[in-house]
């Protein structure tokens, strides 16, 4: 056992006293033997001139004082002595056994990643309490698991960082003039602000470079810095020194709590994608032959890149900078062959998770942006719970969509790879039947997560829509192709204008109708529904009658519908003033013969769920499109602890806007948990900025877009099971790759025309 002596300036003086005693009992005893040596030396003069006169007595008069001088070092010496076995006794300390171990586990790096001033001050933290096992970036997994064993701890699961670049092409940037001065990035950047017209482009100085202790950064093309991941330990120093902040460190939870800020330099498919997806880097891991690090990037915000890839309307393929020269990128199908390759091989990506929280949340509902809540909530490391109504997870992306659009295979397997994490589960049990809000809070979840979504289908108001063969969208479409197998020589009307429109339109062809017609209540540009699934229903025959309305539905004795009379409509209002209505044109009525008419113009949430019972005491608030309300930044329910989205918030929507909205619920739902409160999200992007929508642009290069692989028409007509568009091969993948532009990392002041 180690002794340690701690002094303070009290201690310091008594040790400068006693070091000063010892230099003059050294001095003193220096003199002594001086003085020895002259009287030695006296004696001889004395011996050799005896009967002259005697000089004894000066001689003798020397000794009293030689013996007090040696009596005064002697006791001064020996209180000394006293006085530090004494201080020894009463400031000593133990040293800890483990600071040794933790010191000699530690790398020496001394990097000050950790926070600390060297690893024996992080190794004292350690011990004191004021630091974790997992702090030390430079040792990773392999250091935080043997210090965790010291400490007798849970080291949990280690999760690294890694430096990404932001600017991948300082020299295609304007410059403002030429800076042969310091070659410190920090240095040109206070001169004008740097020399390039990109707020955002890397300054070229190499300083990140410089400073980073583990040697993973070069300045590469461009003079643009390069990281060896690696090397790279996460320190944050080269994120915490480059003046233009083209660097930053990108980790797990770091990713997934994120939210888009207005700062931040946005390539325009990234502004308007509504789950935020890094398309632009996504895309270049993927050409870089990177396919696993792109679908585990796509995979931080959208567990579900098949499904997406297939249902999504893709606006960012309409916003995408090639279209000023040709087509947009085909973002989506990317996406999906990137799910399709994963699902190809027969395993799940392995999908990190934060250490386990114990934290338990209640999910009610398992479609879209149920099972993605829990998806997220079980990579922060909390435990989800779903509660499901229904036989079968998936909501609508299981009872909505047929499979020739989304296969049931495609979204089974991806709602596997989510359940596989962690994820609990209980199916049939309705809430407000089962199980109330209360009973589960009561159970011990700290925090509810409600996304029922919409499956209620409002009456049209009009005359006969009771009749026999009237059909609701959902009902139509979860039956058709398996309990309703053929219409064969029926007539149908579809009233809508959405994808689901379209949807029961075309099933109700592959059901060998003799006509679909759509009752569209609006223009062919103001439609809801894909511009592309538009042009597929028209190319498998299905008719569009553009602003019409239905008035009545006329049926025969049996109850059974016979006819639906039907009215045209015009546009009144101001469009810019958002007022535009339409309403009927007088004497526009027209007859039209039909067996079925499918209702498929809007879908509600049903709120009985929330306010029966004793949930009806929470005091929900309900917008006026009847949605339940909740805070859009947090997607907060007004009761504590319970949040929402999907359909069950905005109405019908996009599976992809339910993606969004549960990410957002499972970052305020983590804040919640492990700080007690939800900070605000800080400046976010919730507009397109007007400055990155670029409107001339010279292109390297003038590439087409990979024409898609589609069924012939008339195997489409008759097959519910056979995927209309197929999957893009690896050739068609890389070459979609090379197309884009790599928005948002490169300068195109340079490009002008």
């Amino acid at each position: 056992m180690g002794i340690v002596l701690r002094l303070n300036a009290r201690d310091i003086h008594l040790g400068c006293l006693l070091a000063a005693c010892r230099t003059g009992l050294a001095v003193e005893q220096r003199k002594i033997r001086e003085r020895s040596v002259k009287a030695a030396d006296l004696a001889q003069v004395v011996l050799s001139n005896r009967g002259k006169e005697s000089s004894w007595p000066e001689i003798n008069r020397s000794r009293p004082m030689i013996l007090t001088a040696a009596i005064f070092m002697s006791l001064l010496g020996l209180g000394a002595s006293l006085i530090l076995a004494v201080a020894s006794k009463v400031f000593y300390v133990k040293e800890d056994p483990r600071l040794a171990r933790l010191k000699e586990a530690l790398p020496g790096y001394n990097c000050g990643g950790c926070g600390f001033p060297g690893c024996e001050a992080a190794a004292r933290a350690l011990l004191a309490g004021k630091a974790r096992a997992t702090m030390c970036i430079g040792g990773g997994i392999d250091v935080a698991d043997i210090l965790s064993q010291i400490l007798g701890l849970s080291g949990g699961t280690f999760e690294p960082q890694t430096a990404q670049i932001d600017c991948l092409g300082g020299d295609r940037a304007l410059r403002r003039f030429d800076y042969n001065g310091v070659p410190d990035c920090r240095a040109v950047r206070s001169l004008a602000g740097g020399p390039s017209e990109c707020e955002r482009a890397c300054l070229g100085g190499g300083i990140c470079a410089a400073v980073c202790p583990f040697h993973a950064i070069s300045m590469g093309l461009h003079r643009t810095p390069q990281v060896a991941a690696a090397k790279c330990r996460g320190c944050g120093r080269c994120a915490e020194i480059c003046p233009q902040k083209v660097i930053s460190l990108a980790g797990m939870t770091a990713g997934l709590l994120h939210l888009n800020s207005a700062k931040e330099c946005l390539a325009p498919c990234r502004q308007r994608c509504p789950a935020q997806i890094n398309v632009p880097l996504f895309i270049r891991h993927l050409g870089n032959g990177n396919k696993l690090q792109a679908l585990a990037l796509i995979k931080e915000r959208n567990p579900f890149p098949m499904t997406i890839g297939r249902t999504c309307p893709h606006t960012c393929e309409n916003i995408c900078r090639r279209n000023i020269a040709d087509e947009g990128v085909a973002v989506g199908h990317l996406e999906r062959y990137l799910g399709e390759w994963e699902r190809t091989s027969g395993k799940h990506l392995p999908i990190p998770c934060a250490a386990d929280t114990g934290r338990r949340v209640a999910v009610v509902g398992s479609g879209p942006s149920g099972l993605a809540c829990a998806y997220f909530l079980r990579r922060l490391g909390h435990r989800p719970f779903i509660f499901e109504e229904k036989p079968h997870l998936g909501g609508m992306l299981r009872y909505g969509i047929p499979s020739y659009r989304l296969p049931k295979s495609i979204a089974d397997w991806e709602i596997e790879g989510i359940i596989a994490l962690g994820v609990g589960v209980q199916t049939g049990v309705r809430l407000g039947r089962e199980f109330t809000l209360r009973e589960l809070a009561r159970s011990g979840f700290e925090a509810i997560f409600v996304a029922v979504g919409a499956w209620t289908i409002p009456q049209l108001g009009i005359p006969g829509e009771s009749a026999t063969g009237v059909f609701a969208s959902l009902d139509f479409l979860s039956k058709a192709g398996s309990i309703l197998k053929t219409l064969k020589g029926k007539r149908a009307a579809v009233i809508g204008e959405s994808n689901t429109a379209m949807d029961c339109a075309r099933s109700s062809i592959r059901l060998e109708t003799e006509s679909v017609t759509v009752i569209c209540p609006c223009s062919r540009e103001e439609m809801s529904a894909r511009k592309r699934d538009v042009d597929r229903a028209l190319e498998e025959g299905v008719s569009i009658d553009f602003m019409t309305r239905p008035v009545r539905i006329s049926y025969d004795s049996n109850g059974c519908v016979d006819q639906m009379e039907f009215c045209r409509l015009q546009a009144a209002g101001d469009k810019k003033e958002k007022n535009l209505c339409r309403i009927p044109i007088p004497g526009s009525n027209r007859i039209m013969k039909t067996d079925l008419v499918i209702v498929a113009c809007e879908r509600k949430p049903d709120l009985s769920c929330l306010v029966q019972g004793e949930d009806a005491g929470f005091g929900f608030r309900f917008t006026r499109e009847a949605n339940l309300a909740v805070d859009p930044h947090t997607m907060a329910a007004s009761p504590p602890n319970i949040f929402a989205a999907g359909d069950l918030t905005t109405g019908r929507a996009t599976v992809v806007s339910a993606v969004a909205g549960a990410r957002l619920a499972a970052r305020s739902i983590h804040y919640l948990l492990t700080a007690g409160v939800i900070p605000a999200a800080g400046d976010l992007q919730r507009r397109i900025n007007p400055a990155s929508i670029l409107k001339d642009i010279r292109l390297p290069d003038n590439v087409p877009r990979v024409a898609r692989r589609e069924l012939p028409v008339e195997i489409r007509r008759s097959s519910f099971a056979e995927e209309v568009i197929a999957t893009m091969t690896d050739r068609d993948a890389m070459t979609e790759c090379g197309r884009c532009l790599q928005c948002g990392t490169y300068c195109y002041t340079g490009l002008f025309s």
